[in-house]
């Protein structure tokens, strides 16, 4: 069996106060993209997860692990991960795996969503990738219309960037918002998105509060940021917790024409749509 594991995109994201169980309430549009993780899944001896290019353990082996202590019947599995999506990019790749895994036992073990809470704040609005409105730490996900047309250049930076240290980054530096204006935030955002429009028509709104965060960490963000800025991005933005740049175009082949016209040192550009399959 052949899965699908589609990356995450923060259109936007609004940081909010710590929570009690140490989380962040957040205010985010998610889109999956087309760039994303394949994950061939086969019957073996004994449960085993393959992640190349992933040292020690990772999202998907502990949600394997967290259903079979749930009962998940299913003879043993060889779980093998070709990685497409960075890792630690600010992508969601590592929560994309996890919750495909989940999807598998959806019909036969009681709790997903709850596993999904449990497993980390990307993997709910991943089990069922689709464009949404996306609040709490991660857990409350309300799907909205296929938004309209555009393309996505992604920069990723030359290693991974913890998302706990960026949390952490943002809580020194104080960033975040109280919980009236990001509640004000997330109407205007469901009012934006409700509608099927391209994100390109609401760019005031495309706001990444963990950007200076992520850039206090990795300066050099900047430079890919100032890069697509100059090969035409309608926006450009960190993607969530960094350290990878996104730059927003019209469509793809805008997004290819300018990923073709960015300097050598960001050859490994990558360029990706919306993913529409549901």
């Amino acid at each position: 069996m052949t899965l699908r594991a589609p990356a995450k995109l923060n259109l936007c994201l609004y940081l909010g106060p710590r929570r009690p169980d140490g989380r962040h309430e957040i205010r985010s549009l998610f889109c999956p993209l087309t760039l994303a993780d394949r994950i061939v899944v086969s019957d073996a001896d004994a449960d085993q997860v393959i992640c190349p290019g992933v040292e020690g353990p990772n999202l998907a082996q502990e949600a394997l692990i967290e259903l079979r202590h749930r009962g998940w019947s299913r003879t043993p599995a060889r779980v093998e991960i070709e990685k497409r999506i960075p890792v630690a990019a600010g992508l969601g790749g590592g929560s994309a795996d996890a919750a495909a895994l989940l999807r598998l036992a959806r019909d036969e073990v009681a709790g997903i969503e709850e596993v999904a809470a449990d497993l980390g704040a990307d993997v709910p609005s991943q089990l069922d990738p689709a464009f949404a409105l996306v609040g709490g730490a991660g857990e409350v996900v309300q799907p909205l219309p296929t938004p309209g047309e555009f393309a996505a250049v992604l920069l990723p930076g030359d290693e991974g960037l913890s998302t706990a240290d960026v949390y952490a980054e943002a809580d020194r530096l104080r960033l975040g918002r109280d919980l009236t204006e990001l509640n004000a935030i997330a109407e205007r955002l469901r009012t934006a998105g409700g509608g099927g429009a391209s994100p390109l028509d609401y760019p005031e709104l495309l706001v990444n509060d963990l950007g200076r965060a992520a850039l206090s960490i990795r300066p050099e963000i900047a430079g890919a940021l100032a890069a697509l800025d100059q090969a035409g991005a309608r926006v450009a933005l960190v993607a969530g917790s960094g350290p990878t740049a996104v730059g927003l175009f019209e469509d793809i082949v805008a997004a290819d024409r300018a990923a073709d016209a960015l300097p050598p040192r960001h050859a490994k550009a990558i360029v990706a749509a919306p993913e529409t399959s549901r």
